[in-house]
């Protein structure tokens, strides 16, 4: 099999750029009032994407630890800055919780990959670390806010119930142990439901690049089996970790609620 592919000339892209008209066509047709976001979405995707593909590439040429250290730092970093974005309510120290969390859960995936299982020499291989990381930080971050924004919103709609829990004498985590387990499933299903159809009803991107590349399809689907293993397991890890440290926060060690340190996120 060649391991060639077809390059995609500036002119072609143009002509993709046109499909998100028929996105804007139906926000206009059914009034949903989403062309601006639309647009802007657009051009921000596509600046984005072409500014990192420059930059991988002087990345790829350099072949430097400290650089490729440096970019998956800045990358965490931005991970855990989306995460707190997307969530209603905030409370101090959240985007701290949110990168431990987020870089953790991450740095553990990508050495048991990198390291233990496709064992990439050297190590620090900018095609193979940045490219993975990617692909796990995106969902660990999405699994990680949707689990955070459960448990705070779980925590204001049930609070009568876990206040009278804690007046009978229950302990905090007797208290929460609800609110804590339907904020984790929430963290989790996004993920499960990509593994339930991949293969049937979705081919992932990372195989389907491969493949247009060139690759042994076989190699490909490996690589793909290998990386959702890994994105699943990150994700649990960051949404328990980022659902723990919140609950220590907001209950504090004299099993008291401290719906106090929590505030509803300012509007732009």
């Amino acid at each position: 099999m060649t391991t060639s592919y077809v390059p995609i000339n500036n002119g072609q892209l143009a002509i993709a750029a046109l499909l998100i008209v028929i996105n804007v066509v139906l926000s206009i047709a059914l009034q949903l009032r989403l062309e601006k976001q639309l647009w802007i979405g657009a051009v921000r995707m596509t600046v984005q994407l072409l500014l990192i593909g420059y930059v991988l590439k002087w990345i790829f040429t350099l072949q430097s630890p400290w650089l490729v250290l440096a970019v998956t730092l800045m990358m965490t970093i931005l991970a855990g800055q989306s995460a707190i974005a997307r969530t209603k309510r905030r409370y101090r120290g959240i985007f701290w919780n949110c990168f431990i969390s987020i870089f953790a859960s991450s740095a553990l995936m990508i050495g048991v990959i990198v390291v233990g299982i496709i064992r990439v020499e050297p190590w620090y291989n900018p095609q193979y670390v940045i490219p993975i990381l990617g692909m796990i930080l995106g969902n660990a971050l999405t699994g990680a806010s949707l689990a955070l924004d459960r448990f705070t919103e779980d925590l204001i709609i049930r609070r009568d119930q876990i206040e009278a829990l804690l007046a009978l004498g229950a302990t905090r985590w007797e208290a929460a142990q609800q609110t804590i387990q339907e904020a984790l499933r929430t963290g989790m299903i996004p993920t499960i439901n990509q593994m339930m159809v991949m293969g049937t009803v979705s081919l992932p991107g990372m195989m389907t690049g491969q493949i247009i590349a060139g690759a042994n399809p076989t190699d490909a689907v490996r690589y793909q089996i290998v990386l959702i293993f890994a994105i699943a397991a990150g994700t649990g890890l960051a949404t328990i970790g980022i659902v723990l440290l919140g609950f220590r926060t907001l209950f504090n060690v004299q099993h008291q609620l401290r719906l106090d340190r929590l505030h509803l996120r300012e509007k732009a």
